[in-house]
């Protein structure tokens, strides 16, 4: 079973443990306006899929503050913050934090995301919830990238995962 921590207390995650190289999984999440969003698979662009416990926390806000500014600038790309949140609030924090570069998708009805990329949180306080993970899917559809952070309250490399994004969606050519 994969882990990560919580303040420093190690917690499991259950759910298929992906790595770099595999097909991602295609899901079907719920969009702010309780449409159906498909992530993962081929779709011809690069994908950053991020996952967060919550929005409603101050990591993970910031984390989406900062994915919306500095992602915006990859081209063929689209940017994905997952969580358990209902579409609504997810909706609402976006309005608020004037979030537009990216989409915010809840994972709440069957927590098939969070299963099949292996980042629902199995145990301890946050069980139920998505740990704080970042994956980048090539064009192709194939995990170019993946983190899970050491411990949830740990922002993400957000550096590795926009190169990583940068090299996936052909903005960059070759990597050095």
């Amino acid at each position: 079973m994969q882990q990560t921590k919580l303040q420093g207390v190690s917690i499991g995650l259950s759910g298929n443990e992906l790595k770099l190289g595999d097909k991602a999984p295609e899901v079907s999440l719920v969009a702010a306006d309780l449409s159906e969003v498909k992530v993962g698979g081929g779709t011809g662009k690069a994908q950053v899929i991020i996952a967060v416990p919550s929005l409603d926390t101050d990591v993970c806000a910031t984390e989406t503050r900062k994915f919306n500014e500095r992602a915006a600038s990859i081209k063929n790309t689209e940017v994905f913050v997952v969580s358990m949140d209902l579409p609504f609030a997810a909706g609402r924090f976006c309005s608020t934090e004037g979030i537009k570069n990216l989409r915010t998708l809840s994972d709440f009805r069957d927590k098939e995301f969070a299963r099949a990329y292996g980042v629902l949180v199995a145990d301890g306080a946050l069980a139920g919830l998505t740990c704080r993970a970042v994956f980048v899917v090539d064009t192709a559809g194939k995990i170019a990238y993946k983190q899970i952070t050491d411990d949830i309250v740990d922002e993400p490399d957000y550096d590795a995962a926009l190169n990583a994004a940068a090299f996936a969606s052909g903005s960059v050519a070759t990597q050095s």
